[in-house]
């Protein structure tokens, strides 16, 4: 059963978090928002953590924008195959959750950090083939073993480790091999390719992929993506008729080059643009609200929060909200930065207008500048809204100096959940 976020001890009839946009009063919001109706009849399907009344906040993460995101790369790299990269607890998005709703949607290959959350992928996809990408520590083959896991090998002694207890053990698990085209973080160097060749030639020899990492896909123009697609293209040739897979979520929009025999999105499944320099194609996923615990009046002349950042040019008003950094939300996103110019400025929607923010964010609150805002249209319980469509997750990232994927992981434990599809 849906249950309504921060809903008052005393019932009533209008949601906190309903719309109250003034009549004639034009939104500010510069990208279009999902319509009313179609919010209102998306309930969830799971929910976890506070209940609403216990917390600041609530992250509802779009199931079906994921699938929606996957099933396009899927169609883009035809004939390849689309595997999905769902480590760091599905990039802060569930991993439990958006695994099922891949593996239903037929995605037949994740993978992962660690073991421990290869263990999570199998129990919700049993039939999938699941990729440890950090390898196989010292005395784990067992558990490889038993979660049938693929561990991503890319030194001698991870390899000798997994080849000598397979044998001892007759297990017939399987693995990829991993080679560093230019990355030089983890994998085989391309001279210890000559190692396997008359492996793979060999019954049973239990090697299912052989993979590379691109390190600036995200940069069309970097000249190492064409030195790293031609080093791979050579690999290819000397593992000739086995799987081979290059291409990360950016790699994808590089071209067929790099899409090999399958690709491996793992961001721009959660919304993340795989393209900064053009327009996002992928489905906004995550939609964060918190609520608002006070407005007050500033006078002209004082200042907001800690070390005295924002002060007040007119008589203002200030929504303070109940999410901060001890939520997940970049501090960064407050500071001023030398020469970062982001195209809007740090903000919140707040009964459909947007806010700029006032002051630094703390640990647990953060303001926003509702002064243009009519008094009867932000009131305490009502709600702001911190990310969604029209402020996504590569806007947060721009305010804060980073990128999307820490943006997304670092989302913490404290707000209520809710999976919507």
């Amino acid at each position: 059963m849906a249950i309504s976020f921060f809903k008052p001890a005393i019932a009533s009839a209008v949601s906190p978090f309903a719309k109250k946009t003034a009549p004639g009063r034009a939104r500010l919001v510069d990208r279009p928002a999902a319509s009313a109706p179609e919010r209102a009849e998306r309930r969830p399907v799971e929910t976890a953590g506070p209940a609403a009344h216990e917390t600041g906040g609530l992250l509802t993460i779009d199931l079906a924008a994921i699938v929606k995101n996957w099933k396009a790369m899927a169609k883009r790299v035809v004939p390849a195959d689309c595997a999905a990269v769902v480590k760091a607890d599905a990039y802060g998005c569930g991993l439990e959750q958006v695994a099922a709703a891949l593996a239903r949607a037929g995605c037949a290959t994740f993978l992962v950090a660690h073991l421990g959350e290869a263990q999570k992928v199998r129990a919700v996809a049993p039939d999938a083939a699941i990729y440890v990408l950090n390898g196989i520590p010292p005395g784990s083959a067992a558990a490889f073993a038993e979660t049938n896991a693929r561990p991503v090998i890319g030194s001698l002694p991870e390899y000798v480790e997994w080849d000598a207890y397979r044998a001892a053990s007759r297990w017939s698990g399987l693995a990829a091999l991993h080679f560093d085209t230019g990355m030089n973080r983890l994998g085989f160097t391309l001279e210890e390719a000559a190692l396997f060749t008359t492996r793979v030639k060999m019954p049973d020899h239990g090697i299912s992929l052989v993979m590379s990492h691109l390190a600036c896909a995200d940069t069309p123009g970097h000249p190492l993506n064409a030195k790293q697609i031609e080093a791979f293209r050579d690999l290819r040739f000397l593992f000739r008729g086995m799987p081979t897979s290059l291409a990360n979520s950016s790699g994808i929009f590089l071209g067929p080059a790099a899409h090999c025999d399958m690709v491996r999105p793992g961001a721009a499944l959660f919304g993340v643009n795989p393209t900064p320099s053009t327009p996002n194609l992928m489905e906004p996923v995550v939609t964060l609200k918190g609520r608002i615990v006070q407005v007050r009046a500033v006078p002209r002349g004082e200042t907001v929060g800690y070390a005295a950042t924002w002060t007040a040019s007119r008589p203002s008003r200030i929504a303070v909200v109940s999410v901060g950094y001890g939520d997940g939300y970049p501090r960064a996103a407050s500071e001023p930065r030398d020469g970062a110019k982001p195209a809007r400025r740090p903000g919140a929607v707040i009964a459909g207008r947007l806010c700029p923010m006032a002051g630094r964010i703390s640990m647990d609150l953060m303001a926003f500048d509702v002064t243009a805002l009519p008094e009867d249209l932000v009131r305490r319980g009502d709600d702001a809204t911190l990310m969604d469509r029209s402020i996504t997750v590569d806007d947060v990232a721009a305010w804060s100096g980073t990128i999307g994927y820490e943006v997304l992981t670092g989302l913490g434990r404290r707000y209520r959940r809710e999976w919507v599809e």
